[in-house]
């Protein structure tokens, strides 16, 4: 990973810690937004209404986005959408920024790395991620069937770890936050880790839109 890279990372984990956190709540109604896909659809979160939804925060570049690449993103993507899920991926990049896509880099993307997610929405202008607070890539939200978010943070406790593991690499149980908030809600109990502080890259929003801290 790059000097720069670190750098970032460093200064938006400070940000989060620091600064005062808007966007989504977990236990309120998820905010609402329109975007288009990859393909020209148009999703609004009016189309998971009585369905669980899983929105993603990814950037193609960020190393901590390549690492869950490597088979345990999918994996979930597949697992879930196969019981019903929906699941966005929202790529929040600007324009000339690190991880921007057009639509078609945006599906091959896609088809290289065997994303199953039910569609990719692009947000060159940050409008949905700032809505949601988005900060990282990974950034993960679980909206239930009836519009609330149940879960904001991150994906799992073992950044940069490729694999799934009974122990991350420093020595801790392996946790995926995402897959136990999807079991227990889909099963009808309370998601028992509602929040997580997500780790990764900082998404490259348009300027105008950074807060000061990381201008």
């Amino acid at each position: 990973m790059s000097k720069d890279c670190l750098f970032f990372v460093g200064v938006a984990v400070l940000w989060l810690s620091t600064s005062v956190i808007h966007g989504a709540k977990v236990g309120e109604k998820a905010p609402d937004f329109q975007g288009k896909d990859s393909h020209g659809k148009t999703w609004r979160l009016s189309d998971a209404k009585g369905k669980f939804l899983v929105l993603e925060w990814h950037n193609h570049d960020c190393p901590f986005t390549q690492s869950q690449y490597k088979g345990k993103m999918q994996k979930l993507q597949q697992e879930w959408t196969a019981k019903g899920v929906l699941w966005l991926r929202v790529i929040s990049s600007a324009p000339g920024k690190e991880g921007y896509v057009s639509s078609k880099q945006a599906n091959l993307d896609a088809a290289r790395n065997g994303c199953a997610a039910t569609a990719t929405l692009l947000d060159p202008k940050g409008v949905i991620g700032r809505a949601y607070g988005a900060k990282t890539t990974p950034h993960l939200f679980i909206i239930d069937t009836k519009g609330n978010l149940i879960y904001n943070g991150a994906v799992d406790n073992a950044p940069l770890d490729d694999d799934f593991s009974v122990l991350t690499k420093e020595g801790k149980p392996y946790e995926n936050y995402v897959e136990q908030g999807l079991f227990e809600a889909t099963g009808g109990a309370k998601v028992s880790i509602p929040s997580t502080v997500p780790y990764g890259c900082g998404i490259k929003y348009q300027e105008e839109n950074l807060p000061a801290k990381l201008q």
